[in-house]
């Protein structure tokens, strides 16, 4: 019995032992460095632990598509890299004792996330976001707070026909307001959708034949979205089956420009019109209006704040501007056309934001002979002289 129970210990628990006390070695340094660099502490969606409950299984960290979000630290998960959170919440369902959930971070210093409750009602009442101008990330949950919303709204509106005036008003043609609508059509409100650039939201400022990753979630009235990732070509597709299929009363091309309440209903006003309604839905995207620097040379016609199709750039020297996952997309997609030299520039000494994909597929990039890719890391955007095409 003894000699079993030394090669019990021998074979399977010192291994295990030896792996484990490597592993949160290489989390605490991970945390470290993190720390460091700020990117423990995120501003949007991340995975809030609860200790109390946490067992330090790991399977969380396991569960995580992007690898480094989350680590184990003295025997509880702790998160390493909190920007890189994508909002997934693979990690909340593979908790076994429920210790999980994807919230949001730190927003004290983000006056752009507006103050809401449980159902996404702002401070001012009868005005509610669905969206990431909330804070969260993904499809998913654009879908998600779009039915909520529009719930809301059909139990506690009282139903009364008034002419000129619509029950809601939904600002925002992207996957929230189309649930939104899809939710109040489902429940026999007018609604109005405006948007000022057309019918599918920030999608359609993807670059051509981008994946766009998905989880599994029902829109309304439609059906399932159940593939994993979609190219932004096919989510346009079923957009437009939607708004085909169920007439949507949309009016694009037409931007916000003020919500003015006035006798328990709001006045929604845009370049072309005015509109009223007893509810409010924003569900504008974060694309609308392009960061700029503030650097000599930006106004420039060669200088471009997005990038729609790489294929039409070939034998160029480019200078790609941001160390986030858009800016590493654009990169990737530009090396790869024919003739074309890279150089992508972070004001950080690490890319820390990007998501797993990318981040292994811009190093692969850099270490190959084949791809002109370079990386200029800065200390302050001033010091740049634009040259090329700025994303």
């Amino acid at each position: 019995i003894w000699s079993a129970g030394g090669l019990l210990v021998l074979f399977i628990f010192i291994p295990y032992f030896l792996k484990f006390r490597k592993q949160q070695k290489t989390d605490m340094e991970r945390k470290k460095e993190a720390v460091a660099l700020g990117a423990d502490k995120p501003i949007a969606q991340y995975p809030q632990i609860d200790i109390m409950r946490c067992i330090g299984c790991g399977a969380c960290v396991n569960a995580c598509p992007e690898g480094d979000v989350l680590g184990i630290v003295f025997g509880k998960a702790t998160v390493i890299n909190g920007l890189k959170c994508v909002g997934h919440g693979r990690c909340a369902e593979a908790c076994p004792v429920q210790g999980i959930k994807v919230g949001l971070g730190d927003i004290k210093k983000r006056d752009d996330i507006p103050v809401m409750d449980e159902f996404n009602e702002t401070n001012i009442p009868g005005i509610f976001i669905a969206g990431e101008l909330g804070g969260l990330a993904l499809i998913r949950n654009a879908i998600a707070q779009g039915r909520l919303v529009g719930e809301r709204i059909a139990n506690t509106l009282e139903h009364s026909v008034k002419n000129g005036v619509y029950d809601l008003i939904v600002v925002g043609a992207g996957p929230g307001g189309i649930s939104t609508a899809l939710t109040a059509l489902g429940n026999n409100l007018r609604c109005l959708i405006i948007d000022q650039q057309g019918f599918g939201g920030t999608i359609l400022q993807y670059p051509r034949k981008k994946l766009v990753m998905t989880r599994p979630i029902e829109i309304p009235l439609y059906g399932t979205l159940d593939k994993p990732e979609y190219e932004k070509e096919e989510l346009l597709e079923i957009w437009n089956e939607i708004n085909n299929k169920y007439k949507l009363n949309v009016k694009i091309g037409e931007k916000l420009h003020n919500v003015v309440r006035k006798n328990g209903e709001f006045i929604v006003e845009t370049q072309k019109d005015s509109y009223i309604a007893k509810r409010v839905v924003l569900a504008l995207g974060r694309r609308g209006t392009a960061r700029r620097l503030g650097v000599p040379g930006e106004d420039q016609a060669k200088v471009m704040y997005k990038l729609m199709d790489a294929e039409t750039y070939t034998r160029n020297h480019l200078l790609i501007v941001g160390g986030g996952d858009s800016a590493a997309e654009a990169a990737l997609g530009l090396a790869r056309q024919q003739g074309n030299t890279i150089t992508l520039s972070y004001r950080k000494d690490n890319f820390f934001r990007l998501i797993k994909r990318n981040d292994q597929h811009v190093k692969e990039m850099i270490k190959s002979e084949v791809y002109y890719v370079t990386v200029f890391l800065i200390s302050s955007w001033r010091n740049i002289l634009l040259t090329g095409v700025l994303i």
